[in-house]
């Protein structure tokens, strides 16, 4: 095999690349299941810990699984449970404390009364009921976004959504801010959601791709987490991908922590942010213009690339697309784009994406441009070729295994649904995309567009949010604050003194998941193990389960109501029965598994057996064979290139193909001084979980969460390492520390997403350098409504302010 040095790369080589060959596709991570000694075995999103604990505190902690690849988030149980941003007690703002009706003082400011539970719980009841006869039930949102518990029981969010069910019904939420524009976009272009879906998978990739292309991903960060418990194959493979001999080309702005994994092994190409569009349509150019794509694959699986290729030569609006028109937007060399499409065609190309790329506006684009460039290339179906857009998360090329799968508590209860039952049990009434729950609190009850139809905002009076923190991963924190305003009524559930808990009415402790039995797998494709997440130490202080909590508020609704919302079954008979249920599907999968008491008792991960069959799984390889038998689920059973369905819709900021269209701030138009920013996931942290934790000292500079700038950028503000700096706009203004590197795009900026609000009551700058009191709130568009939180320009310049004292992990003032 040939591969392709950096400097020949840059000077416009051209060789092709064979292939590497692996005489037998073998699972990327083989595990044990050995006696796991004296440690507490549980489970978070990032892994299966074995958790030391002396006199009752959580000392240490360490993955449970053989790694090659380092995850930091596994030694952070201590911090997760012991830190001094816990809330400890129920709490009530006074100034609702002292008249619920018409509340004294301001959310984020005000001071915080110590209650008891039972009066804490009396006080939602009473206030939830009034809102819900006077406002009907479509004025409680109780969509709790969020990175909830790894069980499959105590799951914040389904927890409150089936009390909320009993009560009458609710407004919730519709899609995530992670792939909100991808979501809505790919069943129109491939008929499946596609960003949760299995890859082809890593061994099949690691013995036919040529190239691996890396667009706007960093899977040495996110692939330590999992929404269930990370099963660790995926730093393995990336570990194995880097000793193969294969091409790995990276395109990204920033050299990510994955780049700098890879070094000399990865040719690093930035393009400057939000460009990616244009950068994919230079290369599809040359790929037409020197005939190396596949009209054939075209012809056969896709529908309307006639009508993109007229926009592509510039037939239709009369702009050829060319590299070198391509080049004066994404700032990447017109000779690069060509070598590029050289590379792609005439080898075996894998093209792995990000989620971060359509997180913009008009983020719908980029995903689907993705798309089109590999059906030109024609590799979708083949094994090692096409696109995939989870090997980032969750370990999506993980081969699924013969498992006994767990079953996860429902907000649909048992029995209270059927005919003659008296309980008013409703699901959501009306939902609305997550990533609008602004303007929904500052429009009520206007119509808007979503996905081809016109929609209703709720006129929400009360908000219960439990399991997720809001405040940081929402644009625009100002705004936020300024609508957060607007409803009677806000409950945070919560184990941390958050900004959205600081901004609230009531707050309620609640356990971690530490403090408390569940279950779980590893793998959210592979189901690679069960997993105990055992109850690691007591409950701290006043905290509770939200299980506990939503039964007693069900109880309130209606004599009996603990006993419907609990289904008479504790914690542990709950358990017992899903692991009965995964139990029954093992036996089908031929998949030994030891009855649940002896499980739980011997501490160990239980592992399910590897297939053979499926660790060969390609992608889109049924299709390819007969699309007729196989079609996928677009109109046309193909992959839809041009979009009669949202040609329909009419959307000017989405077009019926894939097409380049200039955000509202970017590099491209920044006014003298402006830098673009981007917010990229942080390396040790879950967005903004472990915020306060050790790790910090890892990476904050002056305590501060750090600013990434060109050396060139920082030299022009006479910025040097290690300042403090301001980075501000007309949206608010933020403290950061200056982290200097020639890894960044000049005329770019990056504040990792995740570091908790921490606003000056004086200045209103954010001591802790929270981004999202920088980024706007902007849909990516009215087909998706999606996150565009990687659409905005700052300024910075050296700090010379008071050093302000940080306070995002302090409890706020105590009456």
């Amino acid at each position: 095999m040939m591969s392709l040095s950096r400097r020949h790369f840059l000077k416009g080589a051209t060789a092709s690349v064979g292939a590497l060959t692996i005489a037998k596709a073998m699972p990327v991570c083989a595990t044990t299941t050995e006696p796991q000694g004296k440690a507490v075995l549980s489970a978070a999103h990032w892994g299966a810990m074995l958790i030391e604990v002396q006199d009752g505190k959580i000392v240490s902690s360490k993955g449970a699984l053989p790694a090659t690849v380092e995850n930091s988030l596994q030694t952070t149980a201590k911090d997760y449970v012991h830190t001094k941003a816990r809330v400890k007690y129920p709490m009530v703002r006074k100034g609702y404390l002292d008249n619920p009706i018409a509340p004294q003082g301001k959310r984020g400011s005000d001071e915080f009364v110590r209650v008891s539970w039972d009066q804490a719980l009396d006080l939602i009841h009473n206030q939830h009921m009034r809102i819900r006869q006077t406002y009907g039930p479509e004025s409680v949102f109780a969509g709790a976004y969020g990175w909830r518990s790894s069980g499959v029981l105590h799951k914040a969010q389904t927890l409150l959504q089936r009390y909320m069910s009993m009560a009458g019904g609710y407004s919730g939420h519709m899609g995530d801010y992670s792939t909100g524009a991808a979501q809505v976009i790919m069943p129109h272009v491939v008929g499946s959601i596609e960003v949760y879906e299995q890859q082809t998978t890593y061994p099949v990739v690691l013995e036919t791709s040529d190239v691996v292309v890396l667009w706007g991903l960093n899977p040495l960060n996110t692939l330590k987490i999992a929404w269930s418990a990370t099963d660790g194959a995926g730093l393995e493979f990336f570990h194995q991908l880097k000793k193969s001999n294969k091409t790995i080309i990276a395109i990204d702005p920033m050299r990510s922590e994955t780049i700098e994994f890879f070094g000399d092994r990865a040719e690093w190409i930035a393009p400057h942010p939000s460009t990616d569009v244009a950068m994919m349509l230079g290369i599809a150019y040359a790929l037409v213009e020197s005939g190396q794509y596949d009209k054939a694959f075209l012809d056969k699986y896709t529908t309307g690339y006639d009508k993109f290729e007229d926009y592509l030569l510039g037939k239709s609006d009369g702009i050829a697309k060319t590299p070198q028109w391509a080049s004066t937007i994404c700032g990447v060399p017109a000779k690069q784009l060509t070598i590029l499409a050289n590379i792609f065609s005439k080898n075996r190309t894998m093209l792995m994406a990000g989620w971060g790329i359509q997180r913009q506006q008009y983020g719908e684009q980029r995903h689907w441009m993705l798309v089109t460039l590999a059906a030109m290339l024609g590799q979708i179906g083949l094994p090692g070729g096409g696109f995939g857009f989870s090997y980032h998360y969750s370990n999506g090329g993980n081969p699924t295994r013969d498992a006994g799968v767990l079953p996860a508590i429902s907000a649909a209860i048992d029995g209270a649904s059927s005919a003659g039952n008296d309980w008013a049990v409703s699901g959501a009434i009306n939902s609305f995309p997550v990533a609008r729950i602004v303007e929904a609190l500052e429009n009520p009850g206007q119509a808007y567009q979503h996905n081809g139809h016109e929609k209703v905002f709720p006129k929400i009076k009360m908000i219960w949010w439990a399991g997720g923190a809001n405040f940081t991963h929402h644009q625009d924190t100002n705004r936020l604050i300024n609508a957060w305003q607007k409803p009677e009524l806000i409950v945070i559930s919560e184990p941390y003194w958050t900004a959205a808990a600081k901004h609230a009415d009531i707050v309620l402790p609640i356990t971690t998941s530490f403090e408390r039995n569940d279950l779980t797998m590893t793998g959210d494709y592979s189901n690679q193990h069960l997993v105990p997440m055992k109850q690691v130490v007591e409950p701290q202080f006043e905290a509770r389960n939200d299980f506990d909590v939503f039964a007693d508020m069900a109880e309130r609704l209606k004599a009996g109501g603990r006993g419907v919302y609990t289904e008479n079954k504790t914690e542990m008979e709950w358990l017992n029965g899903f692991y009965k249920e995964a139990q029954a599907i093992g036996r089908q999968n031929r998949v030994a598994m030891p009855n649940f008491a002896y499980f739980w008792k011997q501490n160990q991960l239980l592992e399910m057996k590897y297939n053979a069959q499926n660790a060969k799984f390609v992608r889109y390889q049924a299709f390819r064979e007969n699309p007729i038998m196989n079609p996928l689920g677009t109109p046309s059973g193909k992959i839809e290139i041009f979009s009669k369905t949202i040609e329909g819709y009419n959307y000017a900021d989405c077009p019926p193909h894939p097409t380049w269209l200039a955000p509202t701030e970017w590099v491209g138009n920044a006014k003298d001084g402006e830098l673009q920013l981007m917010t990229s996931h942080a390396a040790h942290r879950l967005h903004s979980q472990l915020n306060y934790a050790e790790l910090r000292k890892e990476y904050a500079i002056a305590d501060r969460e750090p600013i990434s700038i060109h050396p060139e950028d920082a030299k022009q503000r006479g910025i040097k390492q290690g300042d403090l700096v301001r980075a501000y706009n007309h949206r608010g203004q933020v403290l950061v520390g200056a982290y200097i590197t020639d890894g960044i795009k000049q005329g770019s900026v990056c504040i990792h997403e995740g570091a908790w609000p921490d606003l000056d009551p004086v200045t209103g700058i954010c001591k802790n350098g929270g981004c999202n009191v920088l980024t706007g709130d902007i849909p990516t568009s009215r087909l998706a409504n999606g996150c565009a939180g990687n659409s905005s320009v700052v300024k910075i310049e050296k700090y010379t302010g008071p050093v302000l004292p940080l306070t995002a992990f302090d409890e706020p003032a105590i009456a």
